[in-house]
This record gives structure tokens, sequence and C-alpha cells, in this order.
């Protein structure tokens, strides 16, 4: 009779894989809980009872306890709830060899924002809530997150794009033949004429922005003058090409009252200081859950090239509400950050992570080793969903969907780089209006993923 039991190497395996499942569960762990305190030591995921020690508040307190036993292998372990993270978060060497994790995606959000309360009615439409920063000039933003949906902001028009008569009929000599033929003015870069009873006197221009298309690419822009009378809108900084340049003379105007077409669009009323919002059929404004953006980025890891961040995982929870600058976005909207910023790290682990209602990418790095980005979903993106370059690692089982919904040249999942060289298997990506990949380097490998509805 043959005999029954585990082989040697069977046991092993089993014996390594307990070790290393004790081994975590041995680290050091802080906890962080929505009902925390930041004067406790955050040693326990629950509270005394008696309020003299608990779990902490804030991810930041729990960084700056774990850093004091720096270099050791550590956790932070997020309860399940909504977090609101008003400055980014920065990663470093300090940070080497720490895990943190949430209670699920989905279940610990982290909102690279702060809530929106107060709201009340104006008029029969819409809803407002005050946010006096904006008014003072000290904060901005151009995404709103209701209920956990990326609110379309105001535009004219309601689809679709609007034509102007700027031209820049300019021959393009490619990148790297000098760019342009002749190079452009500063009033070239800087103006848009458009088409009688398209705008008018009634148009704000602190509140407006604009998107000016481009050939590859878009500039989104703010107003430093509007002239009625010539027609003329005056951007505050330069455009990424001239409007009209490459032959392609469409635009889209963005935040105005005027644009508010439908249920579920808002817009930011920078003068008066408030947010205006038209609720979807049946949505309780005094108990909604809405969330303004305040930082581009809510972590951000950046080791250096010769000192890289070491063993970092970020698992099991979800990113959400991040802003944008208003400025060019260059090809692939790579002009903007990502919700997760990367730089220069070596064995980072990104698994079971959601990120979603960002103004700019999901996932972005440079010069990562073994950068290991796997069963994500990264989805409801202003621009990209994965960025990476001159770096090693594997993206795998990942979903990326309806991305570019700000800047629509943005790229689902794009690597490259010199040094670039990535196993990219086994991802489905679809719903993007540009490219759904775009792959540069020599040493990647790219199987078994299924793309659709991209270039839509």
């Amino acid at each position: 009779m043959p005999k029954r039991g585990v082989s040697k190497l069977s046991f092993c395996a089993l014996t390594v894989g307990v070790s290393a499942v004790c081994a975590a569960a041995e680290a050091p762990t802080w906890h962080v809980s929505v009902a925390g305190n930041d004067a406790w030591s955050g040693r326990s995921a629950q509270s005394d009872g008696k309020g003299n020690d608990g779990p902490l508040a804030t991810i930041r307190a729990a960084l700056e306890a774990s850093r004091k036993q720096a270099g050791a292998a550590r956790r932070i372990v997020l309860g399940p709830g909504q977090y609101y993270v008003e400055q980014t978060l920065a990663l470093d060497e300090r940070d080497a060899e720490l895990t943190i994790e949430g209670a699920g995606a989905g279940k610990t959000v982290l909102h690279g924002g702060r809530r929106i309360t107060g709201w009340r009615k104006d008029g029969e439409r819409f809803w407002v809530a005050d946010v006096p920063e904006v008014k003072d000039g000290k904060w901005d933003f151009r995404a709103l997150v209701v209920n956990d949906r990326l609110c379309p902001r105001a535009r004219l028009p309601e689809s679709g794009r609007l034509q102007h008569e700027s031209r820049f009929p300019v021959r393009w000599m490619s990148t790297a033949g000098g760019g342009w033929e002749r190079k452009p003015t500063e009033k070239e870069l800087t103006t848009l004429q458009y088409r009688t009873g398209d705008l008018g006197e009634w148009l704000s221009v602190r509140n407006a922005e604009v998107t000016v298309y481009h050939m590859w690419d878009e500039t989104m822009v703010g107003l430093a003058a509007h002239d009625p009378q010539t027609r003329t809108l005056t951007f505050s900084a330069r455009s990424g090409h001239p409007p009209g340049a490459f032959g392609v003379n469409t635009y889209v105007v963005w935040n105005v009252r005027e644009g508010m077409k439908q249920p579920g669009q808002w817009y930011l009323d920078r003068d008066a200081g408030r947010i205006v919002y038209w609720p979807l059929p049946g949505e309780d404004m005094e108990k909604a859950l809405a969330v303004a953006p305040r930082v581009e980025t809510i972590l951000d890891l950046q080791g250096k090239k010769e000192k890289p961040v070491r063993n970092v995982a970020l698992q099991s929870l979800t990113l959400s509400t991040t802003t944008t600058p208003c400025k060019a976005g260059g090809f692939g909207a790579s002009n903007y950050r990502g919700a997760l910023q990367l730089a220069w790290g070596d064995g980072i682990r990104i698994a079971d992570v959601e990120i979603t209602n960002t103004g700019g990418h999901a996932v972005r790095d440079w010069g990562t080793r073994d950068l290991r980005i796997q069963h994500c979903r990264l989805h409801h993106l202003g621009a990209g969903g994965v960025r990476v370059g001159d770096g090693t690692g594997r993206i795998e089982h990942t979903r990326i969907h309806h991305v570019g919904l700000l800047y629509p040249s943005a790229i689902g999942l794009s690597a490259g780089g010199r040094d670039g060289a990535y196993v990219i298997r086994r991802n489905e990506i679809h719903h993007t209006p540009y490219s759904g990949m775009a792959i540069g380097g020599a040493g990647t490998v790219i199987e078994e993923n299924l793309l659709y509805r991209c270039m839509t």
C-alpha cells in the first residue's frame, strides 16, 4: 500500500509559508480607525473602552510612529471607513519594509480631499455649499465626487465641441526636427477667437476654463481676459500648441452656470466661493457624501536612483478624489500626476487596490525596479490608468476602464523608457477615448491582455 503524507518539499514549502504568515502577523503593527485618536498608541485595533488607548486617527500619525522602528518589517492597518487626506502622504527611505493595508477595496477609502457639508437649496434645481477658501483664492479644484461618482462639470456645448476661428497654418517639423517651422508668438499661444453667438458678455473670466484641442493632445487653461467686441479669449497661461494648429479648431468651455444642462452636473463659483450642484433624481444632499479634492497625489513614494525605497506594499484599499492644475497636459496627459505617485523604488507591491474618481492618473512611476501591480481596479479617471517608465516589474490581472474623462488624450496603460522592461499580462482595458496601451522600450513582454472599446 502506498504511503500517505506530504513530501519533504511540500512540507518545507508549507513550513516556509506558515513562517512568512507568522512573521507578518508578528511585525510591529499600528492601527488606524475613523474612531481613533492620534494621542493614542495605535497598537490596538479597538479602544480600551476607557478613552486611554486605542487606534490612531490618521495615517500620518501612524507613519510617524512606525518610523521610530525604521528598517524593520512593520504594518499600518487601516480599519474600514472614509479617510480624508488634505496633504499628500510622502513616503521615503524611512518607510522601507512597510506594509499599508486596509479592510478591502471599497471598505477602506482614502480621499484626497475634504468632505463638503452644509448644502442648501438654490432655486428649484440647484444646491449650493460654501467654500470660502475658494473665494479667497486659497483653494481651487476641477473635480467633485458625490456618492462615489465623478460628477461632470458644467460645459458648453452640452456635448461635442465648439468651433473657433483662430488659425495657425504653420508646418510641424516633428519633435526631432525642432517642432514648428516658425515659432509661435505669445499672442498665438495665449488667445482664441470664437465665433459670433457662441459666447457673450455673460462669460465669467474667473470661473470659466477652456480646453483647446490639438491633434494628439489638449490644453486646459484659465482665462485672463475676455473681449466680447473682438470675440477674443485671452488665456491665463500658454496653450501647449496655438489654437488652430494642425488644422484643429475645436474647444470646450467648462465651469460656467450657463452650462448646467442636466442633473449630476456641477460648477465652482469662485466669485461667490461656493459649489453649485444639480442633484440626480432621488439624491438627498443632506445625506450625500460629497468630496472636493485638495491634492493631486494621495500617496507619494520618492526614492533616489542611488538609494531606492525598498519593499513597500500597499494593499486592500481604495484611493479616490484628486485634482489637477490648469495647464497643458502634454501627449498622453503626461504632465499630470497620479493618485499614487512613485519614483525610484525597489520591490514595491500594489495589490487589491482600487483607484477611482481622480483628476489625473491612477498610478505613475519612474525608475522603480521590481514593481508589482496586481489584482487592481483603476477606473473613472480624469487621465490615464498606469503610466510607468525606466523600471522593471509586472502589471497583471488588473482592470483599467473609463479613463480620460477630463483629458481624452490619456492612455489606459503606458510603459516605456530606455531601460524599461515590464511583463504586462492578463489585464482588461476598455472604454478609453485614446489608446488602450502605448508601449515603448525593448524589454517589455505583453501577453494575454483583453482590450476593447478603445479609441472611442
